[in-house]
């Protein structure tokens, strides 16, 4: 049995090894079972799937993030429904690409902005005859959607009827195909989606010509359910701050919207 000094030592050489073994495994202890989940659909190039996995801007940038604060992450992919379902049933998760608007403002505790949003209609470059300077001057013109965007809902609200306005699709892709095919003459379009759609189907970059402004005022965000750890959303905003100083961010989005 030890003397009482030689165990007021002990413990005292016990407790600064905990300390240190505290610190040096701090990047992965400091908040224990908090593991990040992200919930997104299919939206490229900010966010989509390849061979069944999670890629895109949003979503790398993500894993940046949750590295830098040295938390686990799990991103799923799925219809915005259903991602809006999910994120508002798990805590610690992360809705994106989350477009903030004053309606949504108190919905979420806010990170970002992960990048601008610049909606355009397009129409293809040969096509100089159509010319717009507002949405009331389409004389004929039909302008592709995707059913159901947030894009579609403004549309609809600014005055547009479907059956002789819009040509819906489900996604993109479709609309960018439709038309090239001659089926519509005008598309609605994120700028960064067109161009990344554009280097998929190896067609020139001015296959495309922006003929009017939509909606650029607004930016893409990620968004945390509204009673999630004010400390938690901090962390993760330094984190993004971090990431844009040091260059990352900057390299990151060179890769995608070079």
């Amino acid at each position: 049995m030890q003397d009482g000094a030689a165990g007021g030592l002990g413990r005292r050489a016990f407790t600064v090894l905990a300390l240190t073994g505290m610190v040096i495994g701090g990047a992965e202890s400091r908040e224990p079972g908090v593991r990040l989940r992200g919930f997104t659909e299919n939206l490229p190039p900010l966010n989509h799937e390849i061979d069944g996995e999670p890629a895109g801007f949003s979503v790398e940038l993500l894993r940046l993030i949750a590295a830098e604060t040295g938390l686990p992450l799990d991103i799923e992919v799925m219809p915005w429904p259903r991602a809006q379902q999910g994120a508002s049933q798990t805590p610690a998760s992360l809705l994106f690409s989350l477009t903030r608007t004053p309606e949504r403002e108190t919905q979420f505790q806010w990170v970002g902005p992960i990048s601008p949003r610049r909606i355009m209609i397009y129409r293809l470059n040969q096509r100089t005859d159509i010319q717009l300077s507002s949405l009331h001057q389409l004389q004929g013109h039909r302008i592709g959607v995707v059913r159901d965007s947030a894009a579609a809902r403004q549309l609809l609200a600014d005055g547009l009827r479907p059956e002789e306005h819009l040509e819906w699709a489900l996604d993109d892709e479709s609309n960018l195909r439709k038309l090239l095919a001659g089926r519509m003459s005008l598309l609605l379009m994120l700028d960064w989606a067109a161009a990344w759609h554009l280097r998929r189907l190896q067609l020139p970059s001015d296959t495309l010509s922006a003929v009017l402004p939509h909606d650029t005022d607004k930016s893409y965000w990620y968004g945390l359910p509204p009673d999630s750890d004010p400390a938690l959303v901090k962390r993760l905003q330094t984190a993004l701050d971090r990431i844009r100083r040091d260059g990352r961010y900057a390299q990151l989005r060179q890769r995608y919207f070079a």
